[in-house]
């Protein structure tokens, strides 16, 4: 159950421990950028490469945190924001490349509809954070270039990379949702609110079946045959109801159905009853295929619970308290204060010895969301009740 006690434990670990221990340590300070990987000693882990998905977090990171008034990563967010555009952005235009080398130069220059998903939110976050008109021109033409290189010639949505082989996917595209969700909402501009819309109606049409989410589909978004179409993410159907309760707000659509289903689903079959981590990969009829437990499932599910008892009135105590709980117990707790344990199996065993800069996006997030609904989550209306019938505890 969700309490006071536990809140004050996820501020507390983002304010005096995370933000600090990250703008000391992630911040690649000879070659621009972030650091794509940290030991359990908060040393640099020497990763081959660096993702720009990881720089686009970081930035995000940080101008989400001085909104919250916490400033002293603001700079490290700016720069992030100019060595992104000095060091990733492709010469012809079509984007911004998926790689780098640790030293900043260009390891893998295909353009993906996922990193440039979350290069349009970490730089509409920095615009929130600063205003600066330089930040707002290269989310626009971040946008620009994703519907000029990657839309798809049927007409619904966009191929996940340039290279356009292998099966469509949904997981991009449902970043790219959230992403024109945090453009629309620091520029108030119509085509970014008009983009997530129109995602929105696509998951709902063709990824979602009413009980579950699809991850790989053929040209016309049918779920693909045999084992691979029936593989079913349990933090990408929760990441989704949170997902959609922005959409709901922001465009006054009613998506309440979508949102309690995807998130009642998700407790009914990807959440392990013992442990309470949520699955990495279960398949559609419920049957666990990776009874493993990265973070951001986790996360994730504090999110889910966060959309339902926001945008539905219900009250989500035990799925939040119980997501808060296991993060703070199980995957938050390192040598380093601030750090985390990015995976376990399904016996929770530890199965990594680095942290990926990566995590922070979606801790960060999660925690922001608890932070920002606290009183809302703590003291539910009572013309929903407890939920035990669609989430159940």
């Amino acid at each position: 159950m969700l309490t006071p006690e536990l809140v004050q434990r996820a501020r507390a670990w983002t304010f005096d421990d995370a933000l600090p221990f990250w703008l000391e340590n992630s911040v690649d300070h000879r070659f621009g950028g972030f650091i794509e990987t940290l030991d359990f000693n908060g040393q640099n882990a020497n990763s081959p490469f660096k993702r720009v998905r990881v720089a686009c977090r970081q930035v995000y990171v940080f101008s989400h945190a001085a909104l919250l008034g916490w400033k002293d990563g603001l700079e490290a967010a700016e720069k992030g924001g100019r060595d992104l555009l000095s060091q990733c952005w492709r010469s012809d235009g079509a984007g911004f490349v998926r790689r780098l080398n640790p030293n900043g130069s260009v390891l893998d220059a295909t353009i993906d509809l996922y990193d440039n998903a979350f290069a349009l939110f970490g730089l509409s976050w920095l615009y929130r954070a600063t205003g600066e008109t330089w930040v707002r021109v290269a989310a626009s033409r971040t946008l620009d270039a994703i519907q000029a290189t990657l839309t798809h010639p049927g007409g619904q949505g966009y191929w996940h990379d340039e290279v356009r082989s292998g099966p469509r996917l949904q997981n991009p595209h449902m970043h790219l949702t959230e992403a024109c969700l945090a453009a629309y909402q620091a520029t108030g501009e119509g085509r970014y609110l008009e983009q997530a819309v129109a995602v929105g109606d696509l998951m709902r049409s063709r990824f979602f079946d009413g009980e579950t989410l699809g991850e790989f589909f053929d040209d016309d978004w049918r779920r693909v045959a045999g084992d691979r179409g029936r593989i079913i993410e349990p933090g990408h159907q929760m990441e989704w109801a949170w997902i959609l309760a922005s959409l709901q707000q922001q465009a006054g659509a009613d998506l309440s159905q979508t949102i309690l289903k995807l998130a009642s689903a998700s407790e009914a079959i990807g959440v392990d009853g013992e442990s309470g981590a949520t699955f990495n990969v279960v398949r559609d009829d419920g049957a666990v295929l990776d009874g493993g437990s990265r973070t951001w499932p986790n996360t994730e599910r504090l999110k889910a619970a966060v959309a339902v008892g926001e945008a539905l009135g219900y009250d989500t105590r035990f799925q939040a308290g119980a997501a808060t709980a296991l993060l703070l117990d199980r995957y938050l707790v390192t040598p380093v204060r601030g750090g985390w344990i990015d995976a376990f199996d399904a016996d929770g065993r530890a199965t990594t010895d680095v942290m990926p800069t990566s995590t922070f996006y979606h801790v960060f997030l999660a925690f922001a969301e608890l932070m920002r609904t606290e009183r809302r989550l703590l003291a539910p209306s009572a013309t929903q009740g407890p939920v035990s019938d669609g989430l159940g505890q």
